[in-house]
C-alpha cells in the first residue's frame, strides 16, 4: 500500500512565504504542514474523498462478514437485519462468499475499479439469496 503522506515536511512559514510552490508539490503528492507541535495534511481532494470512501465503505465490510461469520457460527440473524439474506446460504457457500469479498477487498488499493467489482460481487451474491428465498424461483431452478 502506497503511504498516505511523504515525509516531507513542510513549515507554515515556508507555505506562508511560497504559497504556489508548495501547492505545487501537493499536486504531486501529500505533505505534511507542520507549525509548533502540530501537523496538518495537505493533499488533494480527490484523494481525501477516495480516503473518506474507503472508510465509510470498510466499516460496512467489517459488518458484512462479520454477519456472514456469525451465521458460520449458527448465530440468529434477525429479518430485520440489513444482511440477512445472508442465512439462506450453507457453510460452504458462506465461505465463498467471504473469501470472494476479501479478495475484492485486497485489491481496493490497487485499482480504482475495485469498489465497483466488490460491489458487483455482494450484488451479485444479494441476488442469490433473494432467488433462493422464492419458493417458485427455486422450484424452477431445481427442475432443472
Amino acid at each position: 500500500m502506497n503511504p498516505i503522506y511523504s515525509d516531507e515536511l513542510i513549515t507554515a512559514t515556508e507555505l506562508n512565504r511560497q504559497p504556489g510552490r508548495v501547492l505545487d508539490k501537493a499536486l504531486e503528492h501529500p505533505l505534511t504542514i507542520t507549525r509548533n507541535d502540530q501537523s496538518f495534511a495537505l493533499l488533494r481532494r480527490e484523494n481525501v474523498a477516495l480516503l473518506v470512501k474507503a472508510a465509510q465503505r470498510s466499516r460496512e465490510l467489517v459488518e458484512l462478514l462479520s454477519t456472514a461469520f456469525r451465521l458460520q457460527l449458527k448465530q440468529k440473524i434477525g429479518a430485520e437485519h440489513p444482511y440477512s439474506w445472508l442465512a439462506v446460504f450453507d457453510l460452504d457457500e458462506l465461505n465463498e462468499f467471504i473469501d470472494e469479498v476479501t479478495v475484492a477487498y485486497r485489491s481496493v488499493d490497487l485499482h480504482e475499479k475495485a469498489w465497483d467489482e466488490l460491489d458487483a460481487i455482494i450484488h451479485e451474491w444479494h441476488e442469490s439469496a433473494l432467488a433462493i428465498s422464492n419458493p417458485e424461483l427455486e422450484a424452477a431452478f431445481s427442475q432443472k
